[in-house]
């Protein structure tokens, strides 16, 4: 499973991992911080960073904008190395816009 290849300290995601189970018991055995806010219907909520979470929102933002350039959504490049410059130079010309 992806969890548990992690290689970072924290995991950002939304209400649909909110599992305790499956996700978020294992993520903590593994020493990794959970950012997952708890669904309304839990009989117990959770706490979570709630500042690093907003972080989130950037991210999804971000990826949105990338993906209005047709190179990046359909991965026109063939090799990885240049579908990664062409990330580069569309995260760039969204920078500077």
């Amino acid at each position: 499973m992806l969890i548990d290849n992690l290689v970072a300290d924290t995991l950002l995601a939304d209400k649909g991992y909110d599992a305790d189970e499956r996700v978020i018991e294992r993520l903590e055995k593994q020493g990794k911080t959970p950012v997952i806010p708890p669904k309304r219907n839990r009989t117990t909520q959770r706490e979570y960073d709630k500042h690093l979470y907003k972080a989130r929102h950037l991210i999804e933002n971000f990826f949105a904008k990338i993906k209005q350039f047709r190179a990046i959504a359909t991965r026109y490049d063939k090799r990885a190395t240049n579908f990664l410059g062409a990330i580069y130079l569309t995260a760039s010309v969204i920078w500077l816009n």
